[in-house]
């Protein structure tokens, strides 16, 4: 039987929380609401009190927010920006989705999406066997042992002319199951360059578009993500109590802090979509009792810091450091949030 996760505890406010807040450029919804909230990743419940509330993600800046009670839960109201100018008291418009002239990249993001922007598309994480089963280059525009943008490259393994754009990749970091090694979880892999299918043969030509990385024969192909990545992200407690660990940080860092990405042991296969919000946790040391013949105890484990995810794979998920209070490291605990 699948164990469910704890019912949500009541919000708790923080007791210096404004009575009045003016959104302004660069905010984000997690950072709105880390002026309310103990835990900013609850802001929805927030948000969402009114059913008819179908997008918590329009606010603006100029928006002005308050915060009031209806029927004992606290709810945040907006007056619009483009709103005539108002009386001293603020008149209590619940939040709702509306057409606006703006474009919806002026909405306040979620999170931080500069932290993330580079993570949304590339690089990714595949399987062996999607690694197993890439084109690779066996050569370049007149055997030059590098290529780069504008250059043809000639491929092995393309079989049908389907599919026109591709990336260039370089396998990355292996991720394996903290439990057992031997398990590979998946393979980072690295983006080297776009590249654009000319002719289907052995080998098939394509010439490459752009490049972050020199090209290299032996490196791989894959198909170029065409999906128009997410970044209205909804945070959101697990569906069931799940426990993983930070098994990588891409780029390599080891000591890990706020709003940094990392790679967790949980994917689509345990439940993680984006939005999903983690607790990371810490082990406790082991001290002596010194009244206890030198008894060794082991401390409890400490929340160090919360995480959300915004790319998922089958077992692997990137998530954001949205909050740290010491620093992370690989191999942390992460679990649903209290």
């Amino acid at each position: 039987m699948v164990e469910k996760p704890a019912p949500p505890a009541p919000l708790v406010l923080k007791p210096d929380y404004p009575q009045r807040y003016v959104v302004v450029k660069g905010d984000t919804l997690w950072d709105i609401a880390a002026r309310f909230l103990k835990d900013p990743w609850r802001w929805p419940e927030l948000w969402n009190y009114n059913p008819q509330i179908a997008n918590p993600h329009l606010i603006y800046p100029g928006d002005v927010l308050t915060l009031i009670y209806i029927g004992g839960r606290p709810v945040i109201q907006v007056q619009r920006a483009t709103a005539a100018p108002q009386p001293t008291t603020l008149p209590e418009v619940t939040l709702e989705p509306k057409i606006r002239a703006e474009s919806l990249d002026l909405a306040v993001p979620t999170i931080p999406l500069d932290a993330i922007r580079a993570y949304l598309t590339r690089p990714r994480v595949a399987t062996q066997q999607e690694l197993d089963d890439a084109p690779y280059i066996i050569s370049t525009e007149e055997e030059h042992l590098i290529a780069g943008t504008g250059n043809k490259i000639y491929v092995r393994g393309l079989k049908s002319g389907n599919q026109v754009r591709f990336v260039v990749v370089r396998p990355g970091e292996t991720y394996r199951n903290p439990a057992n090694p031997d398990d590979i979880l998946g393979h980072e892999v690295l983006h080297v360059a776009d590249a654009t299918l000319l002719k289907v043969g052995d080998p098939s030509t394509l010439r490459i578009t752009s490049s972050d990385m020199e090209v290299l024969n032996g490196d791989l192909l894959l198909p170029a993500d065409q999906t128009i990545p997410n970044t209205r992200f909804l945070p959101h407690g697990p569906a069931k109590q799940v426990t993983g660990q930070i098994i990588g940080v891409p780029g390599g860092v080891s000591l890990i802090g706020l709003h940094q990405v990392v790679a967790i042991d949980l994917g689509a296969d345990q439940g993680m979509d984006p939005g999903t919000t983690l607790a990371v946790y810490q082990k406790g040391e082991w001290v002596r009792d010194p009244r206890q013949d030198n008894e060794r105890v082991k401390m409890p484990d400490e929340q160090a810091g919360i995480l959300m995810v915004f790319r998922v794979f089958d077992h692997v998920s990137y998530a954001l450091v949205m909050n740290a209070t010491r620093t992370l490291h690989v191999l942390d605990r992460v679990t649903n949030p209290d």
